[in-house]
């Protein structure tokens, strides 16, 4: 994909990511970063993912992926297995949020979590003002259709990470067109975490 036409997220997490980096995408989806990963930053990656159309796009792409549910873990793959383990947009849809965020420290080096701010502004706006659950751009999908089990915000995750010593190396904030600097937790649309842990 050209790289103009990529998600802002994918492009963030692309420059995040040196040359010949063995990456692993939990809840890679059809592969879109993988595939770039693999073809602009000649990363060694590796793919999970549960939904098995998605699965068949990752394959037509020629990459690697496998089918499994982030919840049962990743008993597959040893201590430090990766450079990076990518868990993007798939925070909010886990339901061992404490766990998978564990096993993503032992497989790998450095984590790079993105997730969609539900402190937004606009869903602000439409849970205040509308009275309903918030439909936007990050939030494409209505209550009763969403696959997100999780409600969070920037605010929410840097706690989070303070509390279980988890080290933010760099935090990116993303607008519909560019990085945010002013007010993230209110302005961001989505976020991007690169973190590490001190290991035992």
């Amino acid at each position: 994909m050209p790289y103009d036409l990529l998600r802002i997220d994918h492009r963030i997490i692309g420059e995040i990511i040196h040359r010949g980096a063995k990456v692993i995408d939990l809840g890679c989806g059809g592969g879109e970063l993988l595939y770039h990963l693999a073809n602009v930053k000649n990363a060694a990656v590796q793919g999970i993912e549960l939904n098995e159309s998605a699965i068949y796009k990752c394959v037509e792409k020629g990459l690697s992926v496998m089918h499994g549910d982030l919840d049962n873990g990743l008993s597959g793959f040893p201590d430090k297995s990766f450079d990076y383990v990518i868990l993007n947009q798939s925070l909010q849809q886990v339901r061992k949020v404490e766990y998978v965020i564990k096993e993503t420290f032992r497989i790998g080096n450095k984590v790079i979590i993105g997730f969609p701010n539900f402190a937004h502004l606009k869903a602000r706006a439409m849970l205040f003002f509308g009275g309903k659950a918030p439909v936007t751009g990050a939030l494409p999908d209505k209550w009763h259709e969403t696959p997100n089990l999780r409600f969070l915000s920037i605010k929410d995750f840097k706690e989070f990470c303070s509390i279980r010593g988890i080290k933010v190396e760099k935090a990116y904030y993303l607008g519909k067109y560019g990085t945010i600097s002013l007010l993230p937790n209110l302005f961001t649309r989505n976020a991007v975490f690169v973190l590490s842990k001190e290991t035992k």
